[in-house]
Order: structure tokens, then sequence, then C-alpha cells
């Protein structure tokens, strides 16, 4: 099949490219705008084939939209492009809403007057497949699970925007019958995570010897997906899934972030050990908690399990340790991003 792939450049996004290439015989256009967490760099292993194509453009811009998918004429559509980082959706809103709402109204516009043209197994077999969080859901007690049933309540403006843009699709799917497909996932980790985020964070500034920041005591509860399974995921949904329905994707990981980031710790401690023989744990360091911070998410992915079969094939325990041999053997990659653009300008993505 061909696939259009928007934001292919950022962390789940080149990690499905990756996956589409390598693992399959469709084609891939990967159209992204290559903003600051985007760069071509997580694709390079995959541009030379002759199934991979690259298109720079911004999903705001329905011109630029619409030339690729005429061009291209896709398949499917499998829309990741949007602005995902929590602290920088408290420091400036705006962005988030021009991105994931305005962006996503002008991705289902184009999707539906290109769908519009399609005759008869074509337009039968064609699949807008939109993916987005479990933030959306709000906050979990110490009990329960998040379904695809639970009702939205999102907490900061990254989420609220998010949660906007799943009622567009899913509108776009009971309004106009466009085939939508909504995927909701926990908290990815893995290679190419660009470093503000919680586990590429703590490993890049562990290994520079500087205070491992956790907002509060830490105890903010999380489920961890492999970006890995996560792609798997999402071939399959937008393979096998049908169209109207949402699918939770969970990796059914369920840690305290202090545990995460003790984990770090522990693996560094044992694969590239400090000179002077203490623990990296002694950098971690308790700071002030964020607004809103929401305290549990955790998925019940037994939709996807029960009708499309997927389930993760990694535990945390082998990802992390997958995760972290990667940073240390990819520090050319991490290194000048850090470098450059001050990823870490305000604290930490939990």
């Amino acid at each position: 099949m061909r696939i259009l792939v928007t934001g292919g450049a950022g962390f789940i996004g080149s990690a499905l490219v990756r996956h589409l290439i390598a693992d399959t015989t469709h084609e891939v256009l990967n159209f992204d705008k290559l903003t600051y967490a985007g760069t071509l760099s997580t694709v390079e292993e995959v541009a030379r084939s002759n199934r991979y194509r690259f298109v720079r453009g911004d999903i705001c811009d329905a011109q630029a939209v619409r030339g690729a998918i005429a061009e291209f004429r896709p398949e499917i559509i499998t829309h990741l492009a949007a602005e995902s980082h929590v602290d920088r959706s408290i420091d400036g809103p705006g962005a988030f809403i021009q991105t994931n709402l305005v962006g996503t109204y002008t991705m289902l516009a184009e999707a539906r007057s290109y769908w519009r043209t399609l005759e008869g197994a074509a337009k039968e077999a064609f699949r807008f497949h939109h993916i987005s969080t479990d933030e959306v859901y709000g906050s979990l007690g110490e009990t329960g699970l998040f379904t695809e049933d639970t009702p939205y309540d999102p907490r900061s403006p990254y989420s609220a925007s998010k949660a906007g843009s799943d009622h567009l699709v899913s509108a776009w799917g009971h309004t106009f019958g466009l085939p939508v497909l909504i995927t909701n996932c926990s908290n990815n980790y893995g290679p190419y995570h660009f470093p503000e985020k919680l586990i590429p964070l703590m490993i890049a500034k562990a290994l520079d010897g500087e205070p491992l920041p956790v907002y509060g005591k830490g105890d903010q509860v999380r489920d961890w997906l492999f970006v890995e399974d996560h792609v798997r995921a999402l071939r399959r949904v937008f393979e096998q899934g049908q169209p109207g329905r949402t699918y939770n994707v969970g990796g059914n990981n369920e840690k305290q972030n202090i545990e995460v980031v003790r984990t770090i710790c522990a693996i560094l401690d044992r694969l590239r050990p400090r000179g002077n023989g203490a623990s990296y744990a002694e950098q971690i360091t308790s700071v002030a908690d964020r607004p809103g911070h929401d305290k549990r998410y955790a998925i019940d992915a037994s939709r996807i399990r029960d009708e499309l079969g997927w389930v993760p094939a990694e535990t945390f325990e082998t990802g992390i340790e997958k995760t972290v041999r990667w940073y240390l053997d990819n520090e050319d990659w991490w290194r000048p991003l850090v470098a450059a653009r001050a990823a870490d300008r305000r604290g930490i993505e939990q």
C-alpha cells in the first residue's frame, strides 16, 4: 500500500517509517515540517529505499497537504504530526492549538476531498488513521484503567488540544463518512526520542554529571510502551482495524517516575560506571511539581489484543535496557540536539 505519514521525522513517526520500509513492502511518503523535534537523521537508514520519499511541509498549509496527497495518492494517511511536550504547552499553548487542532482539521479536509474522488475498491480501502494519547482521558486514581469508553477529561493545554483533534476526527467520520481510525497510546520510549522527554533527558544529564530533576516525590505513575511495539500496533490498526473504531495501545508496564529514573541509573552504573565509584542515583534531585500534573495513567489494551491480536513484545525491563544501550551507542545523534536546541529549557516531561 501507499502510506502517507505526517510527522515522519519525529519520534514515533520515524519509528513507523523505519518499520514500514524495513519490514513491509508498503511505499511511504514522509510529510514533515522539520520543527525543533523533527530531524531527518531519524530516517537516514531507510532514506535510500526506492519505496521511501520525503516532502517538507506544514500540516496547517492546505495547499502543501493537497499537493502531497494528489501526487502520492495514498491509500492510508497516518497522522502523527503534533506538538507533544506538556511543559512547552504550559509555556506557549498557541502553537499546540494551531498544530494539533488547525493542522488536524486541514488534514481531515484535504483527506476528505481526495477520498471523494476515489471510486470502488480504492474508496472502500482508504483509511485516515489519527494517532493520539492517553492523556486525553485525564488522571486516574490508584486503581482502574483507561478504556476506549472512558470520558475525556484533559488537564493540560497539550492534552486538551489532542482531545479536540480526536473529536474532529470522530466528527468527520460520523458527519461525512470518512473512514477514520483513532489510537490512543500510553507513554512511548525508545531510540531517537528527543532529549526533552523524561527517559532520554535523564540519560543525558546523568552522563554529564548534572542533577536529575524529578517532579515532586516522583510518585506519578505512567504506563510505558516501547516505541517499536507501538508502531507494530499502528500498522495492525490501519491494516485490519474497523473504521470508526478507537483502539487504546498500552505497554502493560506501570511505573512511578522515580522508579524509571532509578532503573536508568542502575543500568548506567553497570554499563558505564562513574569513575569515582558512586552511583548515578546520587544525582537525583526533587524539584517543584509541574502545574496540573496528572497523577496516574494506565491503559486497558484488551480491545486491540482481542480484536486485532496485538500484544507488546517488550517488557519495561527489556525495553529500557535496549533504550539506554542505544543512547550510549549514539551520543553523536543526541548530543548536538541538546547543545543546539537547549531541549531541557524548562525541565522534564513525564
